[in-house]
C-alpha cells in the first residue's frame, strides 16, 4: 500500500470570510495550492460563479472576475452540481478518480474522493448544504495536520479535525 498523505479540514458557515482563512494558513506555512474548498452552491462566493453570466451589470460582472482569479489561485475550489477550479495535480488526480458511487449526493462524492470515510462524506455532505464552507488541507507530513486544525479553529471553523488522505502516488 502506498504512503498515505494527511489532511485537515474545517467546516464554515457562509458568513465566514473565505480569503481571511486562506490568510491564516498561509502564515501557518501552507501554500494556496494546499488548499481545497468545497463550498455549498448557496454559498455568497459561490453565487459570483454561479451568477457570472454577461447580463449582469458591469460591477457584478467584475467582482465575479475577481472571485474567479482568487479561486484559480488555490489547489482546487468545488461548487457541487455548479463546476470547480482545480489547479494542484494531487487535487486533480483524487477528483477525477475512477470511483463512481451513484447513492450518494455529488457533494458526498466529492468528499469521499478527497479522503473522507463514507459515514464522514455522508455526514458532512448533508452539513455542507447548512454551513456553506468545508476547508480542506493537504499536510505532507503528519505533525503539520495538528498545526492545521489549529489554524483552522482559530480561523472559525465550526468543526475542525483530521482525515486520511490521497495516496502519495498521486501527489508525486
Amino acid at each position: 500500500m502506498a504512503d498515505r498523505l494527511t489532511a485537515a479540514y474545517g467546516l464554515y458557515p457562509a458568513t465566514v470570510a473565505l480569503p481571511n482563512i486562506v490568510e491564516t494558513l498561509n502564515r501557518g506555512g501552507f501554500d494556496n495550492t494546499d488548499i481545497c474548498m468545497v463550498l455549498s452552491p448557496a454559498h455568497p462566493d459561490a453565487d459570483c460563479v454561479c451568477e457570472s453570466d454577461i447580463l449582469r451589470d458591469a460591477s457584478d460582472r467584475a467582482m465575479s472576475a475577481r472571485m474567479i482569479k482568487w479561486f484559480s489561485r488555490l489547489g482546487a475550489v468545488l461548487i457541487p452540481t455548479v463546476g470547480c477550479f482545480v489547479r494542484s495535480e494531487t487535487f486533480l488526480m483524487a477528483l477525477t478518480s475512477d470511483s463512481n458511487i451513484s447513492t450518494l449526493s455529488r457533494g458526498s462524492r466529492i468528499l469521499l474522493e478527497l479522503g473522507f470515510s463514507l459515514s464522514d462524506a455522508k455526514r458532512l455532505g448533508t452539513q455542507l448544504h447548512d454551513f456553506g464552507a468545508l476547508v480542506y488541507v493537504s499536510c505532507r507530513q503528519g505533525n503539520e495536520t495538528s498545526g492545521a486544525i489549529e489554524l483552522l479553529r482559530d480561523a472559525g471553523a465550526r468543526e475542525a479535525a483530521r482525515v486520511a488522505t490521497l495516496s502519495s502516488a498521486a501527489a508525486a
